[in-house]
């Protein structure tokens, strides 16, 4: 049960085999198991999950059924639930009780989803291994001394220790597809504006992308079905006709021209992880597919690039936290700078203060053009440099992460280390494109190799496509922790 893909449970629940009210029961027992030691959900709300549960039961008793219905779903502590805290991974919302659904969390109530909990983050999404959470660090489930990758840590960890069989997550850099390659998991952020950000709690609001993490390509193509669509709440949000992202998944590979930046295979990438990547590669060879080898000259300009402008964006977006409307506030006051001062030093974490504060230098005065109208230059290029790309081939190809996971606290102490693990995956949200990972393989100390595919501006379907053609020929998707107890 534990190990079944969506389509299976679907199949199940509709064929009364299991009730959804049973189905969640199955999994809030095998988060009871296993989150103590692995850390990732914050919040369980069982009267709340089986409540959705037996509205599901009833809509699936009626034939009012989707997909998804019944199917319990991780939410990441990034999208406002109503009713259920929402805390951002922070103490400055440790006691946000969301008055409203976020629309992701919507068009899963729409369809008879079933939340199962919301997981663990980096504090407001800022962080690479989930060590930056006011509720304490989420740990691998392949090896508990190793990080799960972040921001979207507490996701990625669900949906690989069958906490649950698919999650929300967010991707601002790499948050949706580094935990996943790290996880052994897959994981899709859309191309920026297919998934509403209304109810999103921002961090950089031109690079925000919400996307889901499974076990599988055919799963999260289910998942985007539900979670893309127009939303006037939202003025980034892109208005194009439904697609099916399931459609092609089907179709074979012949004529696919996979492009493979030279830039991506230099030095930086560990060995293991590059013979991972190439051994994947050369699956999609024996499938049809063409490879051709193309340049990305302003690769190396992502992290700086991205470094400059999600700062600045988040020291605008997280200025409203500031304890007088709602979220924390310091008791010992004297007056109301006092109030916003002490509020924002104990409610907000290290890793947020240093990029509030680098956010807030480069766009002060005499700053503002010789970093962040830079960065937005560089952007352009970066942006360019995919548009060159994708004249000569369909899907770009790489690792997703440098290295397989790195142990807890290896590199708290320097945040330049950690910001290089997101070397491959920022270029894709500075310039706006789909992009995902998917499990190729094991590294050292058996840990998990994700290979990254990023796509041209909506081309999801063919994506998942090819990510599903791999799958149906390998088992790196079905592999769960060998250390997980059995269900």
């Amino acid at each position: 049960m534990l190990n079944a893909s969506l389509k299976q449970l679907a199949a199940q629940l509709l064929e009364k085999k299991i009730s959804s009210v049973e189905l969640t029961e199955v999994f809030l027992k095998h988060i009871k198991t296993l989150n103590p030691e692995l850390n990732a959900f914050i919040t369980i709300n069982e009267e709340m999950s089986f409540a959705q549960a037996q509205v599901a039961d009833k809509m699936i008793a009626s034939g009012q059924t989707h997909p998804l219905t019944g199917i319990p779903v991780a939410q990441k502590d990034i999208f406002c639930a109503k009713g259920w805290l929402t805390t951002c991974g922070s103490k400055m919302l440790s006691n946000f009780i969301s008055p409203y659904d976020a629309t992701v969390i919507e068009r899963f109530n729409q369809v008879g989803a079933v939340n199962i909990g919301k997981t663990n983050m980096d504090e407001f999404a800022m962080g690479s291994s989930n060590e930056t959470s006011y509720y304490g660090p989420v740990k691998n489930p392949w090896d508990p001394l190793a990080v799960p990758g972040g921001s979207s840590g507490g996701s990625a960890c669900a949906v690989a220790a069958r906490m649950a069989p698919a999650a929300t997550a967010t991707d601002t850099g790499g948050s949706i597809r580094q935990p996943a390659a790290l996880c052994g998991i897959s994981g899709i952020k859309p191309t920026y504006g297919l998934v509403s950000r209304y109810g999103m709690i921002a961090f950089a609001s031109s690079l925000d992308q919400g996307g889901p993490m499974a076990k599988s390509a055919e799963d999260l193509a289910l998942l985007l079905n539900v979670m893309i669509g127009f939303d006037a709440r939202d003025s980034t949000s892109l208005q194009r006709e439904p697609e099916d992202y399931a459609r092609d998944l089907d179709k074979p590979l012949e004529q696919l021209r996979i492009g493979l930046p030279k830039e991506y295979f230099a030095q930086g990438v560990s060995q293991d992880v590059a013979n991972a990547v190439e051994a994947a590669i050369a699956e999609f060879r024996k499938l049809g597919a063409t490879t051709v080898e193309i340049s990305l000259p302003n690769t190396q300009l992502s992290i700086p690039v991205y470094y400059v402008l999600a700062p600045a964006e988040a020291s605008s977006n997280l200025s409203r936290f500031d304890g007088v409307r709602y979220g924390y506030r310091a008791s010992d006051y004297t007056d109301l700078e006092d109030m916003y001062k002490k509020t924002r030093a104990q409610g907000f974490g290290a890793e947020v203060k240093r990029r509030i504060l680098i956010g807030t230098y480069v766009l002060s005065h005499g700053y503002y053009d010789a970093y962040y109208l830079q960065a937005q230059k560089l952007r352009r290029l970066i942006a360019s440099d995919f548009t060159e790309a994708f004249k000569q081939c369909d899907v770009i190809m790489g690792p997703t992460s440098p290295a397989v996971a790195f142990n807890l606290g290896e590199k708290s102490g320097d945040p330049l280390q950690m910001y290089l693990s997101d070397i491959y995956t920022s270029a894709a949200n500075l310039a706006g494109l789909p992009a995902m990972s998917i499990p190729v393989g094991l590294g050292d100390k058996n840990r998990p190799v994700g290979l990254h595919i990023v796509g041209n501006y909506f081309r999801e379907a063919q994506m998942l496509n090819i990510a599903h053609q791999y799958q149906q020929v390998t088992d790196w998707h079905l592999r769960a922790p060998a250390r997980l107890p059995e269900a």
